[in-house]
């Protein structure tokens, strides 16, 4: 692991004395404070310190082993998700192997809750937990790039000068990436850089190309390779998103002026927003193993696409954007319902769809009216892909 020293995660003999830093850490007992008791901590900070730092320390203190720390973490993993979902559905498991390694090639919608959530599944239904891959973007704050690297996050070099360090940085995350499947050590990541901000999940096939680059030298195919990986696409869907207010703003500004200049600290903001707030609810699919992938990154791009766009769970707010959407767009008084020849997996009423429009049309509020048409494509967009699936299927 030592070739990785740059990039991985902590490991169980460092963990103690990075939780033992963390506890004497002002600001990170500051961040969770902020988050556990935001009023309490705005007026009494040095008394809801002590507070939170007894309360880690009665929790984490005797820690060894990270998994002995997530596992410490999923209660309060879990009350979370309780307090900002309606519900959480998962299908596919039964697909998987407990004992296999897998490569989870998720789509991206929100920084932080989408990997927690999918370990969070895993470890609930007895397979171990990911090592998370994470942009170093969101590493410029100290205490939060040691949070992450307790649990198992490891970084992905964004901000390089040149092509030859863009191409080290990736011949290294290959490889680490490689030797963790290898040492039956999973692996979740985004199917591109970023999050899907506007509603559609293609993989880059730069990233498919990624995997195999420290495999070049071995002698095995592309094919080979991928199938070695057990690569498994994930499709996560929300019903809400508590960033879609943020993401609309952002896609009308770039198309706008031709770029986006994030505030300071915007992206830990995001985090905080992502993690707190309501989402409805919230669907994981996992998709069968890749046993017979491709001989081309384009094609084997095309297939996760497939699998993650065919088994997203389309919410009545994805059908309602639709119509929304499509009603714009259709000769004066016409009454049909566009989203009525969507196939879903739950059964949509009138009143599910009317309640839905209502709960955008609120939330829309929100947004600046230039922003409101790239508001409604991010929901609208996952039905898109889903009748260009069915046509193709169909």
């Amino acid at each position: 692991m030592q070739d990785f020293d740059a990039i991985r995660p902590y490991s169980d003999a460092e963990a103690p004395a990075v939780i033992r830093r963390l506890l004497e850490d002002r600001e990170f007992l500051d961040m969770i404070a902020r988050f556990r008791s935001p009023l309490l901590a705005r007026w009494l900070a040095p008394l809801v310190r002590v507070r939170v730092r007894r309360w880690l320390e009665s929790r984490f203190s005797g820690i060894q082993r990270v998994d002995d720390m997530q596992a410490q973490l999923s209660e309060q993993v879990s009350s979370l998700i309780g307090s900002t979902t309606t519900r959480v559905t998962h299908s596919g498991l039964e697909n998987l192997d407990k004992h296999s390694a897998h490569l989870f090639v998720s789509n991206h919608r929100d920084i932080v809750f989408d990997p927690m959530l999918v370990n969070y599944l895993l470890f609930s239904n007895g397979f171990t937990t990911t090592r998370i891959a994470i942009g170093d973007n969101l590493l410029s704050n100290r205490v939060f790039a040691e949070m992450m690297r307790l649990n198992k996050s490891f970084v992905v070099r964004r901000n390089v000068a040149s092509p030859r360090e863009m191409r080290n940085a990736f011949l290294t995350l290959s490889g680490f990436i490689n030797h963790s499947i290898n040492d039956n050590h999973s692996i979740w990541i985004a199917q591109r850089e970023g999050r899907a901000k506007d509603g559609l999940d293609v993989t880059d096939p730069a990233i498919i190309k990624m995997f195999y680059m420290s495999c070049k030298k071995s002698g095995l195919s592309f094919a080979e390779a991928m199938n070695r990986l057990h690569i498994v696409p994930v499709s996560i869907a929300y019903e809400y998103d508590p960033c879609d207010v943020d993401k609309a703003k952002e896609l009308e500004e770039r198309a706008r002026t031709g770029q986006y200049q994030k505030a300071p600290d915007e992206d830990s903001a995001q985090i905080i927003k992502g993690l707190t707030g309501f989402k409805g609810h919230v669907h994981v699919h996992f998709g069968k193993p890749v046993t017979n992938a491709p001989e081309l990154p384009r094609l084997m791009a095309e297939r996760i696409d497939h699998d993650i766009q065919s088994n997203y769970h389309l919410h009545a707010s994805n059908l309602a954007a639709y119509n929304l959407k499509m009603r714009q767009r259709q000769p004066s008084g016409c009454t049909a319902e566009p989203a009525d020849e969507v196939a879903t997996a739950d059964t949509r009423s009138r009143a599910d769809l009317k309640a839905a429009e209502t709960e955008l049309r609120h939330r829309m509020e929100a947004c600046p009216e230039a922003a409101r048409p790239y508001f409604l494509d991010m929901y609208a967009n996952p039905v898109v892909s889903a009748l260009k699936h069915s046509a193709m299927t169909g």
